[in-house]
């Protein structure tokens, strides 16, 4: 996120630009993972665009919510693992992005909050329903209505992210996650992400149901024939996402 004057703030054209962003990544079979982080050292993104959000009418503001909500369901269903590294501000709208990525690592001098009470209004790129499975409902529900900020302590302390590291240390340890999980099946690793996805939005029966036709879709694979014989052979295994 390239605005570092408005705290890489989202503006209409800069979801566009993260939309375009993703589409490329998702159709490029050479791209095993995505780190997103903020230019600057004060913000991952800071939230929407202020001045833009003050004009919008009833209308344009619940379009502009699909709108957004649309980017960020592209992001946590890409089939591809998407790290945020978030160094700074990560606040509305940028706490919403931060929580449709895979991972969260987070520098140590980060803060994190949803305060769109404070505006008049509510999240309106996920919040309301990622925060609560991230975090519980309890815990949601006071970050959403107190609007209060957090520590990147607390908020690795309530599962909201998943790592703090000093600032320095931030991008060098997501690129060390994506390289690990780039060591493992390509096709397991998309049917993993679709099934946590898609089963936390099922019952448990239906979400066990997809769990076992996906580990079948995998038995079926190439890689899991050269991961199982790899292991037998006791060597590293060439996965070739076949």
């Amino acid at each position: 996120m390239n605005r570092p004057k408005v705290l890489n703030a989202l503006s209409t054209q800069t979801w566009k630009d993260l939309r375009m962003a993703f589409e490329a990544a998702r159709d490029d079979a050479a791209v095993r993972g995505v780190i997103l982080t903020g230019a600057g050292d004060k913000a991952f993104i800071a939230g929407a665009d202020i001045s833009e959000l003050a004009h919008a009418s009833a209308i344009e503001a619940e379009q502009s919510s699909r709108f957004g909500q649309a980017v960020l369901d592209l992001i946590e269903n890409l089939g591809k693992p998407v790290v945020a590294a978030i160094n700074g501000f990560a606040l509305g709208g940028g706490c919403e992005t931060a929580m449709a990525c895979t991972l969260r690592i987070a520098a140590e001098h980060a803060k994190l909050g949803q305060p769109e009470v404070k505006l008049g209004l509510l999240p309106g790129g996920g919040g309301t329903q990622r925060l609560p499975r991230l975090v519980g409902k309890g815990r949601a529900l006071q970050l959403i209505l107190s609007a209060e900020l957090i520590s990147a302590q607390e908020a690795w302390r309530i599962g909201l992210v998943n790592e703090v590291v000093p600032a320095a240390d931030l991008i060098g340890r997501a690129e060390s996650i994506l390289k690990t999980i780039a060591s493992n099946a390509p096709i397991a690793v998309k049917l993993s992400l679709e099934a946590v996805n898609k089963g936390l939005d099922a019952g448990q029966s239906e979400g066990l149901a997809l769990e076992a036709a996906y580990f079948g879709l995998c038995a079926g694979t190439e890689d899991k024939r050269e991961g199982t014989s790899a292991f037998l052979e006791k060597r590293a295994p060439q996965f070739l996402g076949r």
